[in-house]
């Protein structure tokens, strides 16, 4: 097995792309392995590294079907949904309040 490519940042030759990159033409990696890397110099810590993938070898991606759509509406729903009071409260929920924000500072009810 060979070592991969390593390029400067904003180095890299055309034909080679990221993940956004690709997501960005309509098109995903679709199985081929990292054909590069493109890393980033910072002062006191490692280098940021980047994985580029080949463009000619990219597949197009995946139309979302109607049973993806439905189960991604489902799981936004749920994301929003109090656990306390059991409404949809119109934005997601922060993990750090657990429930919305009414009932964050409502007073804890004596048991």
């Amino acid at each position: 097995m060979g070592a991969l490519p390593v390029y400067r940042w904003r180095l890299a030759p055309d034909g080679y792309a990221t993940r956004r990159q690709l997501r960005a033409l309509g098109l995903r990696p679709g199985g081929q392995g990292v054909a590069a890397q493109i890393e980033r110099p910072r002062r006191r810590r490692g280098p940021l590294v980047a994985y580029l993938y080949r463009v000619d070898l990219a597949k197009p991606v995946r139309p979302m079907t109607p049973a993806k759509w439905a189960a991604l509406e489902r799981a936004n729903l749920a994301r929003r949904t109090c656990p306390h009071c059991r409404r949809d409260a119109g934005y997601v929920i922060p993990p750090t309040l657990g429930t919305c924000v009414p009932c964050a500072d409502a007073p804890a009810h004596a048991a």
